[in-house]
């Protein structure tokens, strides 16, 4: 009679009784930033060198390698030892990863990358160090999370700049979130909507019909909405309900009244529309010429510093 297998083989494969910490017991900071499920499963067969890289211990993260454990080690839902350590911004522990052969543009299930867990942290350091090493600014498909998109959303500017400067496109669109200047419109972080715009992103261009300028005037935010108009919005631009900007605005707010002004009745081809004086069109219009890949160039235009910094918008 063949000899019934004990339950210890399957005790391995699960390859703990113990489920590890629940979800509560995670730090708020981790919890409030973390860019993938927090189920318990996700928690379950966490390994040491996740544990090392989230809480930045350094020295036991390079014994653990030393050991043998393998940089790409993964969870169930594909979390790297390096979405851990970019999620906490901890800049030694990624470059140790990194030398350790860690990949750079590992994706989990959900297709957080961990370039994207450092905007939603806003380490530069750590993004500086990805970029570096080869980490590609957008995931090839257009449904996944972008790393521009969530600086956008978390306001963290620097993280913005660092991207653009490294060729992230300033209107790449994702499907359900639009372009990373309507989030950061939609979201209230003026001075990512300013990098964006200063690096060439297309004032008129949002989520669907749905402009920047819409996103503004519903949050009655008018410091956002000068920057927008300063850089050639639209006010005429209707969306899915033929509603202009100003018509979303609060009535009687700051954001009506800024938008009234520059209201157009006149003639549906003037695009630009509005009180703008000739030196602001003209700037308008040159940029455009220029196009957004060159502007970089500016500084470089045998020009008085005055005019290259007027059409900088410096």
């Amino acid at each position: 009679m063949p000899e019934v297998p004990s339950a210890a083989p399957e005790m391995s494969r699960k390859r703990s009784a113990d489920p590890g910490p629940l979800p509560e017991q995670v730090p708020e900071r981790k919890k409030a930033c973390w860019g993938i499920m927090t189920s318990q499963g996700s928690w379950a067969d966490r390994s040491p060198l996740h544990e090392a890289a989230s809480q930045g211990r350094l020295l036991a993260l390079r014994t653990l390698l030393a050991q043998g454990y393998h940089a790409n080690i993964v969870t169930i839902d594909h979390v790297t030892p390096l979405h851990e350590a970019c999620l906490l911004g901890h800049v030694a522990c990624v470059r140790a990863l990194l030398n350790a052969g860690a990949n750079v543009n590992s994706a989990t299930i959900d297709g957080v990358t961990p370039l994207y867990n450092c905007c939603a942290s806003g380490s530069v350091g750590c993004l500086e160090l990805l970029l570096q090493n080869g980490a590609h600014t957008h995931t090839p498909h257009t449904h996944f999370p972008s790393a521009l998109h969530e600086a956008c959303k978390r306001g963290n500017s620097q993280c913005v700049e660092s991207l653009l400067s490294h060729g992230a496109d300033p209107d790449h669109e994702v499907s359900h979130l639009g372009t990373p200047l309507y989030m950061s419109c939609l979201h209230q972080h003026t001075a990512c909507s300013k990098i964006l715009l200063h690096r060439g992103a297309d004032v008129n261009v949002g989520k669907g019909s749905e402009s920047p300028l819409h996103a503004t005037a519903r949050l009655d935010i008018a410091e956002q909405v000068l920057v927008l108009l300063d850089y050639g919005a639209n006010v005429n631009i209707r969306d899915d309900n033929d509603q202009r900007p100003v018509e979303l605005a609060p009535a009687g707010g700051k954001t009506q009244q800024l938008l009234q002004t520059f209201e157009v009745r006149i003639s549906p081809c003037l695009f630009l529309g509005g009180p703008r004086s000739l030196c602001q069109l003209c700037r308008l219009q040159i940029r455009i010429l220029i196009g957004r890949s060159r502007l970089k160039l500016l500084p470089l235009l045998p020009l008085p510093t005055l005019l290259t910094d007027y059409l900088a918008h410096v």
